[in-house]
């Protein structure tokens, strides 16, 4: 018996320091391509839940542990994820966020101006011509016809029908595409107060609300905030039809920094 307990008093050490040194803070810094802070940034790790912004300085610190996801998410900037290596705990990570691209078409001046008025005046007068004339043309082929065109199908008395007795594949795969998109294509639509109600309800059920209630905030004032993040988010308009977690949580945070410069809560 006492050889048993001798052995357990040994194992028991064993797990809690397993458990200790498994449980990591990593530390590192979010900016944009020019390296200008970009705050704030939200960063999950997906393996755990565990979730932070980076501060004013665009440094952040966070509970991870090898092979772990990192996923760092900013509006107006592209999703970066990293899978986390063995080396990556030993210096701070430096993370650089691409902005969003925006596409603007190519515009071409096909005329450079000579500096002489007389024969850049009479290319300008030539292309206000060429502009009206085509303004024209383009009147004439929208405005109705005057009269009937011929039809010049062939008639069906005339013409084998080689679907008869049969169902058309290609009208049926046609209905089912046309089914598919509207039952998928999600409108957004302003929340009456029983929509707005359920989703702050899933809200407090999916989201992990722990970061509020580091500020010693009790569950009214955390309503409280969910009404305001809500109003001045559009969060229910938004994402009650396609909840996301990972961006409702980022939203709330974004809410949440602005909240605290007018309410007074407690220092952590």
């Amino acid at each position: 018996m006492r050889t048993y307990i001798k052995q357990s008093l040994y194992v028991i050490p064993f797990f809690v320091s397993a458990e200790y040194f498994s449980q990591q803070q990593i530390t590192g810094t979010v900016t944009d391509n020019s390296k200008k802070n970009i705050n704030p940034v939200l960063i999950i790790n997906v393996s755990n839940r565990k979730s932070t912004l980076s501060d004013t300085s665009g440094n952040f610190t966070i509970e991870a542990s090898e092979n772990d996801e990192l996923r760092f998410v900013k509006e107006g900037y592209c999703r970066f994820d990293k899978k986390l290596r063995k080396e990556d705990f030993s210096s701070p990570l430096m993370i650089s966020l691409d902005k969003t691209e925006i596409e603007i078409p190519e515009v071409k001046i096909t005329y450079k101006p000579t500096g002489n008025l007389e024969r850049d005046n009479r290319y300008l007068n030539e292309s206000r011509k060429v502009v009206s004339l085509r303004s024209e043309l383009d009147e004439y082929m929208k405005s109705p016809l005057n009269e009937a065109l011929p039809d010049n199908t062939v008639s069906k008395t005339f013409k084998p029908d080689y679907n008869a007795g049969q169902v058309s594949i290609l009208g049926v795969l046609d209905a089912a595409v046309g089914l598919f998109k509207k039952a998928t294509e999600l409108k957004i639509t302003k929340a009456n107060y029983t929509e707005t109600q359920d989703f702050i309800k899933r809200v407090k059920e999916e989201i992990d609300l722990q970061f509020l209630r580091k500020y010693g905030m009790d569950e009214d004032q955390i309503d409280y905030f969910l009404i305001y993040a809500n109003d001045t988010r559009m969060m229910a308009k938004k994402y009650r039809k396609n909840f996301k977690a990972d961006i409702v949580e980022y939203e709330l945070k974004v809410a949440f920094a602005e909240y605290r410069k007018t309410h007074k809560l407690d220092s952590i």
